[in-house]
């Protein structure tokens, strides 16, 4: 970097905030809320960690858990000298909100798991330290070490405050036998391309004749991400945007809108090419048995469908609207919650941690995820990965969800789009009701101030 260093972030009024976070917390109580004997409960008591210890807080369960473990195991081995507390805390809101309040109480965790969608949030709020480049450096983190998108995506104000581990985005799951026998796949068993909206509904349609029941499934019923996502994807082809100003203005275009809608509830509702009344674990069991051609998820469904003993492929969603072919996807990323005692050693031990579980990355592409680290990404053992790597193009078209604080993966934000989508494929919603319902809740959470 040339010249001086930036200034440092203005604390803001987000930081006048710690007291109101602590007082909440007091008057829950601390037991009520995480339990004293707790990770949170501990941090915010000011319980001392193991001297020279590096303290992990995730939010990793499933395959995505086994793997976070043997990542975990790898650093062990080769730093015995370091000790590794590794804590696994519930998915979603209740991991951030305990991640927050250890970070306010001046005890959180050295290094922390943060979707990069959710990452934004916390340094708004003062939350996380920034990672400067000549501490990124003694540990060959260099910036354009990482997929750009990933990265760029992540920075705040041009500075680092978090590193991508992968980029995780929605793909299409293709039953290979199915597929085979509708015509859809080339001579080299991989699905043949496909683009437009009648190619799309022509091969769910050959699909149905194979399995006699759909042509693709997904989780729609108790399941707002999974619709949120194909909503985002095929929004996006069209060059959609929903929120802006950091979320307190909501630009969401109808008409763009509504021919997304249109097209999704002419899938399950008129075409019944996809069930429009499927749970996420039903959705992917229908697949699993062969009811369907294709299943349209998060690429970390692999394990599942490997344990199955089935036999399929993945690919990108297809670009339906002849826009960019964008993908809904989020990253992972390692942040470094901000803390008074961060001393350079501290600072290295953590920055260690971050670089090995990098150094590990073909353990955690073997669960789907999209490598961001380039020494790997760019790799022929990557490159030989399989199903995994047919799919790396999508971190070069990932779309995130929009800055706000009700933003990010498993928000409020999510969930009141993924909801109303859900009801239009279901046959409960018209396209313009549900448009009318995501506007007004949408503009209630604009007009709401942070609470973080």
């Amino acid at each position: 970097m040339h010249g001086p260093p930036p200034a440092p972030r203005p604390p803001g009024p987000a930081l006048s905030r710690r007291g109101v976070l602590l007082g909440a917390l007091a008057g829950a109580g601390a037991a009520t809320l995480t339990g004293c004997a707790t990770p949170v409960g501990a941090g915010l008591l000011k319980t001392e960690a193991a001297p020279g210890a590096v303290e992990y807080w995730n939010l990793f369960g499933g395959g995505d858990g086994v793997r976070m473990q043997q990542i975990q195991d790898g650093f062990r081995r080769a730093n015995p000298g370091t000790p590794l507390k590794a804590i696994t805390l519930a998915w979603g809101d209740p991991y951030y909100t305990k991640l927050s309040l250890a970070t306010v109480g001046e005890e959180p965790p050295d290094v922390a798991v943060s979707h990069l969608t959710r990452m934004k949030t916390l340094v708004d709020a003062g939350l996380l330290q920034e990672l400067r480049p000549e501490d990124l450096a003694r540990h060959g983190m260099a910036p354009d070490n990482f997929n750009q998108r990933a990265w760029q995506a992540g920075l705040v104000d041009g500075r680092a405050y978090a590193i991508p581990l992968d980029t995780h985005p929605f793909v299409l799951f293709y039953n290979t036998d199915v597929c085979q026998q509708a015509g859809l796949l080339d001579s080299d068993g991989q699905l043949k391309p496909i683009t437009g909206e009648a190619a799309f509904a022509d091969a769910l349609a050959r699909a149905k004749q194979v399995t006699g029941q759909y042509g693709a499934t997904h989780g729609i019923n108790a399941d707002p991400a999974s619709p949120w996502r194909l909503f985002q994807t095929f929004y996006s082809q069209l060059e959609g945007e929903i929120l802006a100003d950091n979320g307190t203005r909501i630009v969401l275009d109808d008409a763009k809108a509504t021919r997304v809608l249109d097209y999704l509830r002419a899938l399950t509702v008129e075409q019944r090419l996809m069930p429009s009344a499927a749970d996420y674990q039903g959705a992917i069991a229908m697949f699993a048995a062969g009811q369907a051609g294709f299943h349209l998820n998060g690429e970390w469904e692999i394990s599942t469908f490997q344990t199955a003993g089935m036999s399929f492929g993945m690919t990108l969603l297809p670009n339906i609207f002849g826009g960019p072919h964008a993908v809904q996807a989020d990253s992972h990323t390692l942040v470094l919650p901000a803390r008074p005692d961060l001393d350079q050693a501290r600072l290295d031990r953590s920055l260690h941690f971050v670089r090995s579980v990098l150094d590990q990355s073909l353990t955690w592409a073997e669960g789907g995820h999209v490598p961001t680290w380039l020494p790997f990404a760019e790799s022929d053992a990557y490159r030989r990965l399989s199903p995994q790597s047919s799919y790396a193009a999508a971190a070069d078209t990932a779309v995130y969800d929009p800055p706000g604080w009700y933003s990010g993966s498993g928000s409020n934000f999510e969930n009141v789009i993924g909801s109303a989508v859900g009801a239009v494929e279901g046959g409960q919603l018209t396209a313009q009701a549900a448009i009318a319902q995501i506007r007004s809740q949408l503009s209630a959470l604009a007009r709401t101030p942070s609470p973080v």
